[in-house]
């Protein structure tokens, strides 16, 4: 197998000894390969993340919903979160209880709100029109409103969702008609939440939205918990070098404020934080087959099976993957070459890494995305009636499962 281009992944011995063309031929191609081991480290890491004693870790399943992990993530402690009656099914499936989940909506039926409503499952709302409308479906309920705090962040415009260019949360300017909403239909405020956005690396506009959260807190007596918002980042470019965001220092700035507001409110209530990404992303590896190699007008271009119904973080956000090369064989690349990395789907966007200099790709090498666990999967698609892939877990003793089977060209009609 090539040895020169896997440093990530051998670094914390992902594969745990396996070989990833050997996976390829033994699951299929693509095929998203998840590592136990990393996915327990992380939960762990953003469970100590604070001395604060009273502290939750809530983990946004939208970013991988797989049963088999979620089983894992609860075992390790953590909640969920649920974005829509989907995501409460399989959070009830893989073992979390009702006082466990937040359904975090977002523009949601009476229907779906029911649904939450029916299994004692606290539902945020995150606008005036929906409190209204849980109002008269549920009064006299508990509720949780999700605040804009006027702070965003995010790698992409798509995924900041604070601030005033968002259609998320409710304007601290209308604290009043939301204290006449619960008073109309007798509704207990149980909490408040906010999101700034997706994929911080430094914890200065977490805080300062935190601290914005906290002042609209204030306009409210008897919380039981403050739901702080995710977002905490991992780094991408790892070839490069890139580093982590520094948990131990945000930690510490964290606790002052918790600790702060706490002696404040007069009571030492809960407070929440809810990763999605930083729990399962750089668990995930997205393994694929180069089955093309062409030059189109000086553009050198390495075709595989990696199309953007397979990973669409690409396509989507302008989001950067680093990437391995693995071989059967023991033939070197004895040179480098800047590549552009495309998949199968007739779509000129169809690419999954753009501009890349790689060592020399052949025919049939296995190439890597990483840090693909979050937004991957759960995002892929039929386009052009292409088969999704299955899911495979790599266990603790280096053990594989088939967490979730390839489709089928039955699947594709299953509903017909």
């Amino acid at each position: 197998m090539l040895k020169t281009h896997n440093v990530v992944t051998s670094e914390v011995n992902f594969y745990k000894g396996l070989n990833p063309c050997s996976l390829i031929e033994q699951y299929g191609s693509p095929l998203y390969v998840y590592n136990e081991d990393l996915l327990r480290e992380r939960c762990r890491e953003l469970k100590n993340l604070v001395t604060y004693p009273n502290f939750s870790v809530n983990y946004s399943v939208k970013a991988n919903g797989n049963l088999s992990l979620l089983k894992i993530i609860r075992e390790e402690g953590l909640k969920a979160d649920a974005m829509s009656p989907g995501e409460i099914y399989v959070e009830e499936l893989a073992g979390f209880k009702p006082e466990d989940i937040l359904f975090i909506t977002n523009n949601v039926s009476a229907e779906e709100m029911q649904y939450a409503i029916d299994r004692n499952i606290t539902i945020s709302v995150d606008s005036l029109s929906q409190l209204e409308l849980l109002g008269t479906i549920n009064p006299g309920g508990k509720v949780c409103i999700r605040f804009n705090p006027g702070v965003g962040a995010g790698h992409h415009e798509k995924v900041v969702t604070g601030g005033k260019n968002t259609k998320f949360g409710v304007e601290s300017t209308f604290i009043d008609q939301v204290k006449a909403i619960l008073s109309k239909y007798n509704l207990s405020l149980v909490g408040i939440n906010q999101h700034i956005g997706s994929l911080f690396m430094e914890g200065d506009k977490y805080i300062q939205g935190i601290e914005s959260l906290l002042s609209i807190a204030k306009n409210f007596d008897n919380l039981e918990f403050i739901d702080l918002g995710g977002g905490f980042g991992i780094p991408y470019h790892k070839q490069n070098a890139e580093q982590r965001l520094d948990l131990i220092s945000l930690g510490k700035k964290l606790d002052t404020v918790l600790y702060k507001f706490a002696e404040e409110y007069g009571k030492e209530l809960l407070f929440k934080v809810e990763p999605g990404r930083y729990i399962v992303a750089e668990c995930g590896v997205l393994l694929g087959t180069a089955h093309a190699v062409k030059t189109n007008y000086t553009t050198k271009y390495i075709g595989t099976d990696l199309g953007f119904n397979v990973l669409k973080r690409p396509i989507m956000y302008d989001s950067h993957h680093d990437v391995e090369i693995y071989r059967k064989t023991d033939v070197p690349s004895t040179i480098e070459e800047t590549v552009h990395i495309v998949g199968n789907i007739c779509e000129s966007g169809d690419i999954i890494a753009k501009g890349r200099t790689l060592p020399e790709i052949f025919e049939g090498d296995v190439i890597g995305i990483l840090d693909a666990g979050a937004y991957g999967y759960c995002m892929a698609s039929n386009y052009n009636n292409r088969l999704r892939p299955a899911e495979i877990l790599i266990n603790s003793k280096g053990e594989t499962s088939v967490i979730r089977r390839r489709d089928t060209f039955e699947d594709i009609v299953r509903n017909f």
